[in-house]
């Protein structure tokens, strides 16, 4: 646990306190509330401000550990028999940048995600500032039917990203929150403008990862065939392997292989 702590870093008190003092004074409020967030999180520390603002503060060390996993994730990519697609950020900033201008383009699509505020530099760290979203439940959360239900929006909102050439690269249970049976998406990461066709089956593989725990593999299969054509299916067979060394992901890679076989046959 310590060596985990170590290597995501983190952010003490008094400086979470000065940065959620400037942000609430931007906002042109005092600072009522500071509540750090419990979350195994390698990438930011959260932190939800007066009940209204929820800021990653992100560190140098985040920015190292990102560069580590982006480079495990790229040799898994090519071990899929593809290029590497995710691209690493240079600052804690560029961090907080991307995820900003990620969220402000979903939003452009009409996919719901919370409201992006502000990106800021303050003291060496990157801050991203987004609307606080309470009362929400991550996909892993919803029983059954509640999933039977919310699956086709899933792939709606992929298939909008993709089709605007947006892909989200870090689609897991835990970035995709629930609220009234309204899916909100979060943590978009980076990958190249020229690898989206790719990046686009990673994201499907992902997705299916995702809900073949909860719906079974055959069900899974089927509501993503709704939205995507046997070729896109066919390239997100190549990703199950991949991603199923994911420490996030918890399925049966064969049993999704063997849905995509029979969905497609």
């Amino acid at each position: 646990m310590a060596f985990r702590r170590l290597l995501r870093g983190s952010v003490d008190g008094s400086t979470l306190e000065r940065v959620a003092r400037e942000v609430a004074e931007g906002a042109g409020e005092p600072v009522e509330s500071v509540r750090p967030l419990e979350a195994d999180n390698w990438l930011s520390t959260p932190v939800v401000v007066n009940d209204r603002y929820f800021l990653k503060v992100i560190t140098a060390q985040n920015s190292l550990v990102h560069a580590l996993l982006t480079t495990g994730r790229n040799l898994g990519v090519f071990s899929s028999g593809a290029a590497g697609f995710f691209e690493h950020y240079g600052t804690p900033l560029q961090m907080a940048e991307h995820e900003r201008e990620a969220t402000e383009r979903m939003r452009d699509l009409g996919i719901q995600a919370p409201e992006p505020r502000e990106a800021f530099e303050f003291e060496g760290l990157g801050v991203l500032v987004l609307e606080y979203l309470p009362g929400f439940e991550t996909l892993d959360e919803l029983d059954r039917g509640q999933l039977e239900v919310v699956a086709p929006a899933l792939f709606d909102s992929l298939a909008r990203m993709h089709d605007a050439e947006l892909v989200h690269g870090d689609l897991r249970a835990e970035n995709v929150l629930v609220i009234d049976g309204d899916l909100y998406f979060i943590d978009a990461t980076k990958v190249r403008e020229d690898a989206v066709a790719e990046a686009r089956a990673y994201d499907v593989a992902c997705a299916l990862a995702t809900l073949a725990p909860l719906l079974g593999a055959r069900d899974a299969v089927r509501v993503a065939a709704e939205r995507y054509d046997a070729d896109v299916l066919l390239a997100a067979e190549d990703f199950v392997d991949f991603v199923n060394l994911r420490p996030d992901h918890d399925f049966d890679a064969a049993a999704i292989k063997g849905a995509i076989e029979h969905q497609v046959d």
